[in-house]
């Protein structure tokens, strides 16, 4: 039985993977991918989602969801992604005159497969935080949230303290992660530990495929990225480390916290706060992840992108 699966994101090369293999995965049912601002603004975002989706062309099209133009965001990831988000890569779409916003597609989806609907969410949490405070019921009805962000300990990678996608709307988080949503952290000091090396543009290239193709034109702009910006011969894929957490969660170990974000410091504001006392009188908000098996996920990642080929 396939797993229906909605994937909200701002592509980013990671959020680009992590749509080759849930899209061309046979146990998942993408039922939408909703766009929204993060590594690139809205409506490049929105560009870019449907440009993937149009170039990977799976048997099922998703519905799209369109970011909000006017969402606010702090800061953008263009400096590792390219100033279009795909390092560069052009690849022209058909222009929609009526596409739908994000928290209208995330929200019918919701009801349509209530309790069943897992929901990945690699970008801010703008939108969902808009769906739940629109529709405060509807955070009961998602089966599974799985969020891309934050972090165990710091360091951040946006500020010293805080992680891209929390920062980017601290706001927004802090209502997704108060919201009774059943969820799961994936911070950035766990995905990070998985990381694909220049090694697998040979592996992952075969330009015969759709998704080899696809990939030939984005990866390697995102190795120079690293290379130049971070100093890493290799790239983090966290939104892919998602993917594999939803389809594999026998490779995870996770702890139940209560976790919130800061919104109002100077120098901590998108530090995510996890209660990590013995005598908490909070209650665990949410399961967060300590530790993966590195090298099964970074295999799943790698079966995963052959097999959608």
């Amino acid at each position: 039985m396939t797993r229906k699966v909605l994937l909200d994101v701002d592509p980013g090369i990671a959020d680009a993977m992590a749509l080759c293999l849930a899209l061309g995965d046979p146990r998942l049912d993408v039922v939408a991918v909703t766009a929204t601002g993060g590594n690139v603004p809205p409506e490049q975002s929105t560009r870019n989602v449907q440009a993937i989706v149009e170039q990977l062309d799976p048997a099922r099209i998703p519905r799209i969801g369109a970011a909000d133009p006017d969402q606010p965001l702090r800061t953008d990831g263009r400096d590792l992604n390219g100033p279009n988000g795909l390092c560069g890569a052009d690849f022209r779409v058909a222009e929609l005159h009526h596409r739908h916003p994000s928290p209208k597609v995330i929200a019918d989806e919701i009801r349509a497969a209530s309790g069943e609907l897992t929901i990945i969410a690699g970008g801010p949490l703008s939108n969902l935080a808009t769906v739940f405070q629109r529709e405060p019921d509807l955070a009961t009805q998602v089966g599974h949230l799985i969020i891309v962000g934050g972090t165990l300990s710091g360091p951040g990678n946006v500020t010293a303290a805080a992680e891209f996608n929390v920062f980017c709307d601290a706001e927004a988080a802090r209502t997704v992660f108060r919201s009774p949503v059943t969820k799961t952290l994936l911070p950035l000091d766990v995905s990070s530990e998985v990381i694909l090396d220049f090694g697998v543009l040979d592996q992952l290239t075969d330009e015969s495929t759709v998704v080899g193709r696809f990939l030939k034109e984005i990866l390697p702009g995102a190795f120079r990225a690293f290379r130049q910006r971070l100093g890493l011969e290799g790239i983090y894929v966290p939104e892919a480390v998602a993917v594999i957490a939803a389809l594999h969660p026998e490779l995870l170990i996770t702890e139940p916290l209560f976790c919130d974000v800061e919104t109002a410091g100077d120098l901590t504001y998108g530090a995510s706060v996890l209660d990590r006392r013995h005598a908490s009188a909070e209650q665990p908000n949410m399961d967060v992840i300590f530790e993966l098996d590195t090298n099964a996920a970074l295999d799943g990642i790698l079966r995963g992108l052959q097999q959608a080929s």
